[in-house]
C-alpha cells in the first residue's frame, strides 16, 4: 500500500504556504519542544473562524442552529453512536449538510468528544492534541479534557499533546475543528473536548491515531468526530462521481480501502485523514456498521455548479450496543408519582396547553379557562415539555408552587412554546405535529444521603453558588442513567465542568417527584 497520501487542500495559499514556511527554525523548533507534553491550563485558544465561516453573533448563531437542526431528518440509528463525519465549510453551504450528523445527538449524553481535523494551515508530522485548557466558540467555553487527552497521547510518539495546528503565534486559526463546536454544544449542551488536528497525511499516522483512540476511549462515555469536506472544484456530474466513492467506502466500513483510493487520486477529501483514523478508531471500540446520512454540494445550495464542493454527513456505530439499556427502558412502564389527578383532570389540563400554544402562535385571543376540579385551583409547580416528531422542541417550568396548577400549566405552555431560549418559537406550521408533556410536581426535599434518590421516581434540583441545574424524574429513566450518573450530569447542566461537584459541601441537593402524563397516553394521537 501506497503510504504517503496526497490529500486535497482547500485554499491554493496553503500549498504556498507549506512550501514557504514548511519547515521551522531551530529557535522556533527548540520552543515547541519545551512546551509539547505539558498542558497550560491558562491557554484558551478563542474563536479563529467565527465572522468568517459563521456567525459570531450568539443570537443569530443559536436560530441559524435550530433551523438546520429542524430542517435535518434524524435517522434510525439501531445501536449505540461511536463517531460522527461532519463537513467544516462555511455554514451557508455545509451547515444543513452537518446538522444530519450531529442531529443523531439529541437525547444523548457524551461526557468527553473527540474532535479530529486536518490542517490548512501548518505542516508538521504526526498528530497534535491540544494542551491547552479550553476552546471557545462565540456559545461558551469547553473544558479540555485533559486526562483523556494524556491518556491518547501516551499511546504512540506519532500523537503528541501541543498547539501546533490549532492556530496560536500569529497563524491563522484552524477552522475545520472550531466549526463542529458549535454544533455539539447546541445538542449536547455540556461536554469536555478533546480537540486533534493531524499535520500530515500518511497512513501510519492514521493508524496510530486510530489504534491510540481504541485504547484510551475504551470503557469511556466519548464520541468521536471526523471533520472532512470532500473533493472540491470540479464541474457538479464529476463532484458527485469522485463523492460517491468516499460515500461507498464509508458505508463499506472500509478505511483501508478508502485511504487507497484517496492515496491514488481516485477519489478527494480534505479530511480523508481525519475519517481514516475515527473508522480505524471506532472499529477498534466495537462499531460494525457505518452509514452515510446526507450528501450534497456547494452547487445544490448556489446553483452554480461549475465547480463545486462536496459535503457528507455519516456515522459509525455499534449494532448490538445499549441492549441492556433498552431493556431497561421497555420495563419503565410509569414514571413519577400519583397526586390524585383524575383522567379526566390531565385532560383539562392537557387541553389548556393545547389550546394556549395554538391562540398565542396564531396571534389570537385566549378565552379565560374555567375549571371545577379542587385540585387544579391547588398552587402546584409543573413543567410543560413539547416535543415534535419524537425530539424535544421546549420545556419550561416553575419549580416552587407559587399559582393554581391550571395557571402555571397555561404560562408554562406559552412559555416553553415561545421563549425556550435554545429553540426558535413554534410556528403553526409545527402545530400538528406537537406532542405534549406535563409533569406536576411535589414539594421539594432537601437530602443529604443520595441514596434517597429513586430513579424513575424521583427529580433533582442542584444547587451550588449562583449555579442551578435540575432535571425531571423521566431524564434519566430516558436516558438509561443510574443515580451516580444522574448526578454527574446535573453538574454540567448547572454549567459546572467537574462532574463530582455535587459532592462539595456547599453544594444542595433536593429531590422531587411528579406526576408525568400526556396527549399519547391520554389517547389524541
Amino acid at each position: 500500500m501506497k503510504r504517503n497520501l496526497n490529500f486535497l487542500f482547500v485554499f491554493l495559499f496553503v500549498f504556498l504556504y507549506l512550501s514557504s514556511c514548511g519547515k521551522e527554525s531551530n529557535s522556533q523548533a527548540e520552543a515547541d519542544n519545551k512546551t509539547e507534553g505539558r498542558f497550560k491550563m491558562g491557554q484558551i485558544r478563542k474563536p479563529a473562524a467565527a465572522g468568517q465561516f459563521y456567525t459570531d453573533d450568539p443570537v443569530v448563531l443559536n436560530k441559524q442552529l435550530a433551523d438546520f437542526f429542524k430542517n435535518a431528518k434524524k435517522e434510525p440509528i439501531p445501536g449505540g453512536i461511536v463517531a460522527l463525519i461532519a463537513p467544516h465549510a462555511g455554514y451557508i453551504y455545509s451547515g444543513q449538510v452537518a446538522a444530519y450528523a450531529f442531529k443523531l445527538l439529541e437525547g444523548l449524553s457524551f461526557e468527553t468528544v473527540v474532535v479530529i481535523s486536518p490542517s490548512h494551515v501548518a505542516y508538521f508530522p504526526g498528530a497534535s492534541i491540544y494542551n491547552g485548557g479550553a476552546y471557545e466558540t462565540p456559545l461558551g467555553t469547553i473544558p479540555v479534557d485533559t486526562t483523556l487527552a494524556g491518556k491518547i497521547a501516551e499511546q504512540s510518539e506519532r500523537v503528541f499533546l501541543s498547539d501546533k495546528g490549532h492556530g496560536f503565534a500569529g497563524m491563522r486559526g484552524e477552522h475545520a475543528l472550531e466549526v463542529e463546536l458549535p454544533f455539539l454544544q447546541t445538542v449536547l449542551g455540556k461536554f469536555k473536548l478533546v480537540a486533534i488536528v493531524i499535520g500530515d497525511q500518511d497512513y501510519a499516522t492514521c493508524e496510530a491515531l486510530g489504534q491510540a483512540l481504541a485504547k484510551a476511549l475504551e470503557g469511556e462515555n466519548a464520541l468521536i468526530v471526523a471533520s472532512s469536506d470532500l473533493s472540491h472544484f470540479h464541474p457538479y456530474s464529476e463532484a458527485v462521481r469522485l463523492d460517491s466513492i468516499v460515500i461507498n467506502h464509508v458505508n463499506a466500513f472500509d478505511p483501508e480501502g478508502l485511504f487507497e483510493d484517496l492515496s491514488s487520486g481516485v477519489c478527494e477529501a480534505c479530511g480523508g485523514s481525519p475519517i481514516v483514523a475515527a473508522m480505524i478508531g471506532a472499529k477498534s471500540l466495537g462499531a460494525d456498521k457505518a452509514k452515510v446520512l446526507k450528501y450534497a454540494n456547494s452547487g445544490d445550495v448556489t446553483g452554480d455548479k461549475s465547480g463545486v464542493v462536496g459535503y457528507m454527513a455519516a456515522v459509525m456505530y455499534n449494532s448490538q450496543a445499549n441492549p441492556k439499556k433498552e431493556k431497561m427502558k421497555a420495563e419503565v412502564k410509569k414514571v413519577g408519582v400519583s397526586l390524585g389527578l383524575s383522567e379526566e383532570d390531565k385532560k383539562v389540563l392537557l387541553n389548556i396547553a393545547r389550546k394556549t400554544i395554538e391562540c398565542k402562535v396564531k396571534g389570537e385571543k385566549l378565552s379565560e379557562f374555567r375549571v371545577e376540579s379542587p385540585i387544579l385551583k391547588e398552587n402546584r409547580g409543573a413543567f410543560v415539555t413539547i416535543k415534535e416528531n419524537g425530539q424535544l422542541r421546549g420545556c419550561i417550568g416553575y419549580i416552587e408552587a407559587i399559582k393554581p396548577l391550571y395557571l402555571t400549566v397555561q404560562e408554562m405552555a406559552e412559555a416553553a412554546a415561545l421563549n425556550d431560549p435554545r429553540f426558535p418559537p413554534v410556528s403553526s406550521e409545527e402545530l400538528d405535529k406537537l406532542e405534549l408533556e406535563i409533569s406536576v410536581l411535589t414539594p421539594l426535599k432537601k437530602i443529604k444521603d443520595i441514596n434517597e434518590i429513586e430513579i424513575g421516581k424521583h427529580g433533582i434540583i442542584l444547587k451550588k453558588g449562583y449555579h442551578q441545574g435540575v432535571f425531571l424524574p423521566q431524564v434519566a429513566t430516558e436516558q438509561g442513567w443510574d443515580r451516580i450518573t444522574f448526578l454527574e450530569e446535573l453538574c454540567y447542566k448547572a454549567g459546572i465542568h467537574d462532574k463530582n461537584c455535587w459532592k462539595d459541601k456547599d453544594a444542595e441537593i433536593y429531590i422531587y417527584s411528579a406526576d408525568v402524563f400526556s396527549e399519547t397516553h391520554q389517547g389524541r394521537r
